[in-house]
């Protein structure tokens, strides 16, 4: 069960019924920003912080967007902001660590969320691993990928990558994303 308040989908009845006419979907620009983020709030989702090792210094950004892409080859892929400062560091970088968080590394996820930071400073607990990517202790699992295609789509950009090496707990509660706050699942 998600612990989480409940908000209303639709601002009025009427919006509500628009969705049980049958004439056609409009082919303008689609639907607003606002509905847009109240509709996709209702899916919960899995958060990871994705992090890369372009140089020198680290880079990571947290994600909800995270999916399995194919079994054969290994694949997984994740989206970012096409304006994220996070973006060109990834990009560059031919491979990246993808960091699933558990449900009580909520301040990661917000830290990694926050522009402006060194978000690997104290009190980010990590280390380097193979290849030197960045990997945050404590999380649920670690899944280090090869860089395999970026592909723009809108303002963000599709990030595939070939999974070469992971590493699972096995035991840990993931962290959650619903209705803009994170929570838990609780089976």
């Amino acid at each position: 069960m998600w612990r989480s308040p409940d908000t209303e989908v639709a601002e009025s009845p009427e919006e509500d019924s628009l969705l049980a006419r049958s004439d056609a979907l409009p082919r303008g620009t689609g639907v607003s920003a606002d509905r847009f983020r109240t509709a996709l709030g209702t899916h919960a989702a899995g958060v990871v912080v994705v992090t890369a090792a372009p140089g020198e210094d680290p880079v990571g950004v947290t994600a909800t967007s995270f999916t399995s892409v194919s079994v054969d080859p290994p694949l997984v892929s994740f989206y970012i902001n096409a304006g994220s400062n996070t973006w060109p560091g990834i990009r560059s970088a031919e491979t990246f660590a993808v960091n699933i968080l558990g449900q009580g590394q909520h301040a990661t996820a917000t830290r990694f969320a926050t522009t402006g930071i060194d978000r690997f400073a104290s009190p980010t607990r990590w280390h380097r691993g193979p290849e030197g990517l960045p990997l945050l202790e404590g999380a649920a699992a670690h899944v280090l990928c090869l860089h395999h295609e970026s592909l723009a789509v809108g303002d963000h950009w599709l990030v595939v990558g070939k999974v070469a090496r992971t590493a699972a707990d096995g035991e840990s509660t993931p962290l959650l994303y619903h209705r803009g706050r994170y929570g838990r699942f609780e089976p």
